[in-house]
């Protein structure tokens, strides 16, 4: 189980309410006083999905992986629960941003089976229950920043994807780790539709270099805010990779296979010019579009509030991950 982390941002140690929301870290408090829980974030919360995690389940954090270097700013309040469920891409439910949470209420992820394949000794099937059972779970808070320039601040339960990995035990040739989304246009319309789903080819293809799938950032996440994943954010299982643009994310996984070759990814087919398959979050670089140089934080204020703020290099988590890049020019799209 991966230790309790507290960050330093400049001379200040953070503390879990410099970075949440003030009613809502209050309320969150009187909860775990309320059902005796001594964990500061360990909330549980009730889901149509699953059980309440317990207590055991979660390592409770002071502040996890922010950010190791930068200035913590009243930008990183916690995006509110209730935006993070219904302002989502997802185009397996539609394209628009509501339509998820409006067409996924009746998906059904139990069962459900992840399996871990292709380069490895020891290939792996884990069915619902041991999305949840498998690792030691906790919660991060990470930044979460669309190539669209929107972004949230978003707390994650799950486990690294490393761990996962190492228990698969890659072999030499594994270089490369492809993802792919649940097939199924009788749960999802948007695979049934390409109008609904946007022209895409479906099930969703994403992919990782080896060494980025290793980052102990990379996360792969069952819940979010104390409760299990809802549908529309990627239930039961979704990969998080917090320096990258968010459709890098891949949600409602089933297959993780690890490859010698570059695997092929969604956005990458439908337009190379505009999605790379690195993807990570870089200001210098504009989309064909729009600038990618600032951004909206969605946060407590109206959805199209003027929360614009400056965009950082790899969303702010350069000094954990921009070794992984060195040889390459920032300024290109990759």
């Amino acid at each position: 189980m991966i230790k309790n982390i507290t960050r330093k941002f400049s001379s200040c140690q953070l503390t879990e309410n410099q970075v949440t929301d003030e009613t809502v870290y209050l309320k969150r408090r009187q909860v775990l006083k309320q059902l005796g829980f001594a964990g500061a974030s360990a909330l549980l919360a009730n889901n149509a999905q699953a059980d309440w995690f317990s207590k055991e389940e979660v390592t409770p954090f002071t502040t996890q992986l922010l950010s190791a270097k930068n200035t913590i700013t009243t930008d990183d309040i916690l995006t509110p629960e209730a935006k993070v469920i219904s302002h989502n891409n997802f185009y397996e439910f539609g394209t628009s941003k509501n339509d998820p949470i409006e067409n996924a209420q009746q998906f059904k992820v139990n069962p459900w089976q992840l399996t871990i394949s292709g380069e490895v000794d020891k290939p792996i099937t884990l069915d619902y229950d041991d999305l949840y059972k498998a690792f030691p779970l906790e919660e991060r808070i990470y930044r979460l920043r669309c190539v669209e320039a929107w972004s949230m601040v978003v707390p994650w339960i799950g486990f690294p994807l490393a761990d996962l990995i190492k228990k698969a035990q890659p072999n030499s040739k594994a270089k490369y780790v492809a993802f792919e989304t649940l097939y199924d246009p009788e749960q999802m319309p948007g695979q049934s539709s390409r109008r609904i789903g946007g022209g895409i080819d479906y099930p969703y293809l994403e992919g990782l270099r080896i060494d980025e799938a290793m980052n102990p950032l990379t996360l792969l996440s069952v819940g979010l805010y104390g409760k299990t994943l809802p549908a529309q954010n990627g239930a039961p299982i979704r990969l998080v990779v917090p320096w990258k643009y968010g459709f890098k994310s891949i949600k409602s996984i089933v297959a993780i296979k690890l490859m010698e070759k570059m695997p092929p990814t969604t956005w990458n087919i439908l337009a190379p010019r505009e999605y790379g398959f690195y993807a990570n979050v870089n200001p210098q670089v504009d989309h064909p579009r729009w600038s990618q140089a600032s951004e909206r934080r969605i946060t407590s204020g109206g959805l199209f509030a003027r929360n614009r703020i400056e965009t950082l290099p790899f969303n702010g988590y350069g000094e954990e991950v921009a070794h992984l890049y060195k040889n390459m020019d920032l300024r290109k799209n990759y």
